[in-house]
Order: C-alpha cells, then structure tokens, then sequence
C-alpha cells in the first residue's frame, strides 16, 4: 500500500509512501487516505494523527495525473476524493502535518486540512493548478481566504508560483519551520502533548471551531453553548474537576492509550 498506517502509544502516523513519485496520489491512494482518516476517527486508541511524506524530498506534490487527467475527464467529479481532503468528514482529532519537501497542488491542499503544521525549511510550496488550466479545488478555494489574509491567499491561488517555507510562514499557513531532520521529532513533540489531555475536550474544541466558523453570530453562540455542554457533562470534565481539586494528575477516561 501506498498509504501507510502506524499506531503507536496513541500516536498515528499516516504516511504518503511512493518517494519515487515524489509522494504523488494514484486513484486507489486517494481512496486509501481516506479510509485512514476515518480509520483514525473511529479508533478509540487514537488521540492525535501525524500526516508525513515518505523519503526526503517531497510531502506530497498532488494527484498523478497520468490518472487523475483522464479519469476526471471521462466525466468524474473531484468531490470523490473529498474523504482524502478532509471535507464533509468528522474528523474531529489533531491532525499535525509535518512537511518534510515539496508540497504541492493537491499535497498543498490536504496540509490545509489539517490543524498544526511543521515544515522543513527547505520545503516548497505552490498550486501550479492555473499553468495547466485547472485550478485547486481540493478545499483551497474555500479554506484558503478563510485562513489567511485575502491577498495572501490570492497571490499563492492566482500566480501558481512556488513559495518558501518562510513566506508560508510570514503568511500564517504554517505553525513552525525547523531544520528537515528535526521536522518528525517537532511533530512527535506536539503530538505528545496531546496524549495527557482530555481527548473528549480536545475533539469537542476542535469540532466546535469547524462547525462555528461561518455561522450567523447567533447561531454560533447558541451552537457553541451546546457542544459546549457536551463537555462540561462528560465523565473526563468529573475527572478532571476532581482531580483539580485533590492536585493530582487527571486520570480521563477517554485516554485508552
């Protein structure tokens, strides 16, 4: 497989694994990553998702296209991998990317997905998509101007040029950029953070932050006021009060690492 798949202590590493290709996605990988999210949402094991690129060069650089061009024109739709771009999924763990070369086009577009992101600095990044007449719409023409300024977003989205970890940085796409030996043990670092955490606290944040972003100001708050209750009632909120109060280290139910 393509796509590989490494639970350990409640860490999962889902790597892109064709370096010879520069990571590029076939149709069945695109299918497999998919699964591996929803695999990873599903497993009560796992508190935090690692998303790499196998070899040094790339992350990922997008579709094949010797795949993806004739099967998109023989009349399917992109929306088919929408699992793989982490939309219309409740995937509501930390996803970390650790970006350890080239990320483009389509590689560039599921980073956008995740929610923390190391780089190296010797990444690159673009969406060549306009020189070949096409354009990014793997989630970038929705989530890109809704996490950066606009003329940030524009820039990268209109030009196809290729930026620098740091201007991806100065832009507010990445988290951190490290020396690429240091990308993984950065990403292994904020991933164990999470691992002595609520996890009911910590998906419930993060679903809350995806499911508010664009709603009426109303709505929001009473939507918010309910995930929430969500929490506050859960047995990790019991534990964790309690613990509080007797000053020891909570004990949460929902780590079953």
């Amino acid at each position: 497989m393509s796509i590989k798949y490494e639970v350990n202590d409640g860490i999962v590493v889902i790597t892109f694994d064709r370096p010879a290709k520069l990571n590029t996605l076939t149709l069945q990988m695109y299918q497999d990553l998919g699964d591996a999210f929803q695999q990873a949402a599903d497993d009560p094991s796992v508190a935090v998702c690692i998303l790499t690129g196998a070899g040094e060069k790339a992350f990922c650089v997008g579709a094949d296209l010797t795949e993806s061009i004739p099967y998109l024109a023989d009349g399917h739709y992109i929306d088919e991998w929408d699992a793989a771009h982490l939309k219309h999924v409740k995937m509501y763990k930390p996803i970390i990317a650790a970006v350890n070369g080239m990320c483009m086009g389509g590689g560039f577009e599921i980073m956008l997905g995740t929610d923390i992101r190391v780089a190296s600095s010797k990444a690159k990044f673009a969406f060549p998509e306009v020189g070949l007449g096409i354009v990014p719409a793997g989630g970038t023409l929705t989530r890109l101007a809704r996490q950066i300024p606009y003329v940030y977003a524009m820039e990268a989205i209109l030009t196809g040029r290729k930026f620098t970890a740091q201007e991806i940085l100065n832009f507010g796409i990445l988290n951190y950029v490290v020396e690429p030996e240091e990308v993984m043990p950065k990403a292994m670092e904020l991933a164990r953070q999470f691992l002595d955490l609520s996890t009911t606290a910590v998906q419930t944040a993060k679903e809350s932050v995806l499911k508010l972003w664009d709603m009426q100001l109303d709505q929001a708050f009473d939507t918010e006021a309910m995930l929430g209750y969500k929490a506050f009632t859960s047995k990790d909120a019991r534990e964790g009060l309690s613990a509080f109060y007797e000053k020891r280290p909570p004990k949460f139910p929902s780590r079953t690492w």
